[in-house]
C-alpha cells in the first residue's frame, strides 16, 4: 500500500503576513522565539482543522517558539526566496517537486538532515542533505462526482467539447500541481513533442491560468468546473468540507492510470534569521508524533518508511491509489530543463 501524506485548501492571512514581513526589513530578532515558514498550499485549512494549524499549534505549545506563515504557488515561493536572499525573511521553505530542487540547485538551502531523516526513503529526501519530504503526497486530477457519474478515464476523454470553459489546471512553472500536469503528460505521451501536441488541442476546453491549484478545488466542489488538477492529499482532505469531488489519473494511450510521487519537502532557508528555532521545527516535523498524525489529520502520507498508519484515512487512501501506475519522474533532468519544457508549453497553449 503507498504511503499516505498531504493538505486542505488555504487562503488564509498570507498576504497580509507577507506585508508585515517586508515591512520589517529583515531586521529579524536572532533571538526572538518565532520562526517564518513559506510553504506550498495544501496544508492549511480556511476552517482552522488543517494539518499545519495542529502542527504549528502543537510546536508552540511544547516550544514557546511561533510560527509565522506565508502561503504560496510552489514556484511562487522559491522565487520569492530568491528576491529575498540578500535580506532574508524565511526560515523554513516546503514546497513541491521540482521547485524543493530548484531551490537547492539557487544555493538558497542550507545544508541540515533534520532527526528522523534516516528513515525516510533516498529517493524522497535530498542526498546532501539540503531538503527532506516531510509529507508525502501524489499527483492526481479532480471532478465533480454530481454532474459526472463516472470520471474521464483518459486524456483524450478531456478534449470532449462538453468541458470547453469547464476545465481547469494550475499554471505549469507557478504552481507545483500545473508543473506536474506538465510531467504527467510528457510521460503518458512519451515526450515533449506529443505532450505539447496535446495541450494545443487541450486549450480549447481550458479556462486560463491559475496561480494556485488549492483555488481549483472550491470551484470544482461547486460545479463550475467539471475537472481540474489536484493532488491526493490536498482533494482527499478537502473532500470533508466539499461534497460531489471526486480523485482520478487521466490513463495515456495503453489504458492504465499513472501518477508520481509529489511530496511536501521542506528545507532550512541559507541565512535564516532564526536557525535554531528552525531546526528544532524540521525535527518536529519528523518525530513519530507528527508523522503518525500525517494521514490521520492532513489526509496524506507519513513520509518515514516505519510509520505505518492504520487509521480510516491510511485505508481509504490505500483504495484510492489501487491499481494506479506509480513512475518515478527524473527530477535532475526536469530542474536543469524546467524552463525550456514551461516554454513550450506557452508556445503551445498561448499563455
Amino acid at each position: 500500500m503507498p504511503r499516505i501524506s498531504r493538505p486542505l485548501t488555504a487562503a488564509l492571512g498570507a498576504l497580509v503576513l507577507g506585508t508585515s514581513l517586508t515591512a520589517c526589513g529583515g531586521s529579524a530578532d536572532a533571538s526572538a522565539k518565532e520562526i517564518t515558514v513559506y510553504s506550498a498550499d495544501g496544508l492549511k485549512s480556511e476552517n482552522g482543522t488543517g494539518f499545519y494549524d495542529k502542527v504549528f499549534k502543537d510546536f508552540e505549545d511544547r516550544t514557546g517558539i511561533e510560527v509565522k506563515y506565508v502561503e504560496g504557488g510552489s514556484g511562487e515561493m522559491v522565487q520569492r526566496l530568491n528576491r529575498e536572499r540578500t535580506n532574508t525573511q524565511a526560515d523554513v521553505v516546503v514546497t513541491l517537486p521540482p521547485f524543493i530542487q530548484q531551490a537547492s540547485s539557487k544555493g538558497l538551502l542550507e545544508t541540515y538532515q533534520p532527526a528522523g531523516s534516516d528513515r525516510v526513503a533516498d529517493a524522497d529526501k535530498d542526498p546532501s542533505g539540503k531538503w527532506t519530504s516531510v509529507v508525502d503526497n501524489y499527483f492526481c486530477f479532480i471532478y465533480n462526482s454530481k454532474e459526472l457519474t463516472t470520471p474521464p478515464r483518459t486524456w483524450n476523454d478531456l478534449l470532449d467539447p462538453k468541458f470547453k470553459g469547464k476545465l481547469q489546471y494550475s499554471t505549469p512553472g507557478v504552481a507545483g500541481d500545473g508543473t506536474a500536469v506538465l510531467i504527467k503528460a510528457m510521460h503518458d505521451f512519451g515526450g515533449k513533442d506529443a505532450a505539447m501536441a496535446y495541450f494545443k488541442k487541450l486549450q480549447a476546453n481550458n479556462v486560463g491560468p491559475s496561480s494556485s491549484t488549492g483555488q481549483l478545488a472550491p470551484r470544482t466542489a461547486k460545479g463550475e468546473l467539471l475537472v481540474a488538477n489536484g493532488d491526493v492529499q490536498m482533494n482527499y482532505a478537502n473532500t470533508k468540507f466539499m461534497a460531489n469531488q471526486g480523485i482520478f489519473f487521466p490513463a495515456g494511450d495503453n489504458g492504465k492510470p499513472t501518477t508520481f510521487a509529489l511530496p511536501y519537502a521542506a528545507g532550512l532557508v541559507k541565512s535564516a534569521p532564526h536557525t535554531a528555532n528552525a531546526k528544532k521545527f524540521l525535527d518536529y516535523l519528523l518525530s513519530d508524533e507528527v508523522q503518525n498524525e500525517v494521514s490521520s489529520v492532513a489526509g496524506g502520507f507519513t513520509s518515514r518508511t516505519d510509520i505505518k498508519p492504520g487509521d480510516r484515512n491510511a485505508i481509504a487512501l490505500g483504495e484510492i491509489m489501487k491499481g494506479v501506475e506509480i513512475f518515478r519522474p527524473d527530477w535532475q533532468d526536469i530542474n536543469a530543463h524546467l524552463t525550456s519544457y514551461v516554454d513550450a508549453w506557452k508556445s503551445a497553449t498561448g499563455n
